[in-house]
């Protein structure tokens, strides 16, 4: 993963003290191929350093794999890296989970949370993650959850991450961002598109410090609104679902969304009556 303030400071150490920690990789079919120390393979080409220190991990790329994920804690890879390598273990050398489990002698869930990540990324995201344009913190615990909560689909977390990557937002700011791209009006989300970020970050935050101002009463019910507006969302996605078979559950769900209908007409009529007097 790139990281261009790091490899600033990393250059510096390497142009004084050389590089102390070899890089890794295996060796197979007359090819070297490198495993771990990317950053420091860029900043000996910079300082046109032509030989570096290289740890052999075997000879098969599968097997240097599993090694370099064996000491994974030791090495501090990220949980993105740990995906990475784990999805080129199934779809480039054909692993199951279970043998990669074993090998790690890691769980099963432990390899699968990992493969599920890379799963269900894009690769416009995988390469703003790798490339050190997007903050993998900001994908891995504020953009996951609008995917599994709100339903956010990918083209929209493509194009929120686009719009964003490489302008040195602080991870706070792109939660703020986040929420009202995905959770606000399609007047924010085109004043984003066009360019307006700051103009974005300034509204949201206003509107936060005006929540900060109500009482404890008024918070309660903006939450409540926040609340009904998601799963009103999600709902509506689930309901289109076709896997749902069984009999047992159409005739509870029958039951509930008869109840939900009668609830129907007062709180449309409510909602209106609110909307019209906060407006």
């Amino acid at each position: 993963m790139k990281s261009c303030g790091y490899e600033k400071i990393l250059m510096g150490s390497i142009a004084e003290q050389g590089i102390r920690d070899p890089l890794q990789g295996v060796d197979t079919h007359g090819a070297r191929i490198l495993l771990d120390g990317f950053k420091r393979y860029r900043c000996a080409k910079r300082l046109g350093i032509g030989i570096v220190p290289y740890r052999l991990l075997g000879t098969d790329e599968a097997g240097g794999i599993i090694s370099l994920l064996r000491i994974s804690n030791a090495k501090s890879l990220s949980i993105l890296e740990q995906a990475t390598l784990i999805d080129e273990l199934m779809h480039e050398h054909g692993m199951s989970n279970g043998e990669i489990a074993g090998n790690l002698e890691k769980s099963k869930s432990w390899v699968s949370v990992r493969a599920g990540i890379i799963g269900e990324m894009s690769e416009c995201v995988r390469k703003k993650l790798l490339g050190g344009q997007f903050p993998t913190y900001s994908y891995m615990y504020t953009l996951r959850q609008f995917i599994r909560i709100n339903r956010a689909t990918k083209k929209e977390v493509d194009e929120f991450v686009t719009l964003v990557s490489g302008k040195h937002l602080s991870i706070r700011n792109i939660e703020v961002l986040a929420n009202g791209f995905f959770k606000g009006s399609e007047e924010f989300r085109q004043q984003i598109r066009s360019g307006n970020i700051s103009w974005g970050l300034s509204r949201l935050k206003e509107s936060s410090a005006h929540t900060t101002a109500c009482s404890e009463l008024e918070r309660s019910m903006l939450k409540d609104l926040e609340i009904t507006q998601g799963y009103l969302q999600r709902v509506t996605c689930k309901s289109r679902d076709l896997r749902f078979k069984t009999s047992s559950f159409y005739s509870q769900a029958h039951l509930l969304l008869g109840g939900i209908l009668r609830q129907l007409p007062a709180f449309t009529r409510a909602i209106g009556a609110f909307h019209d007097r906060s407006g």
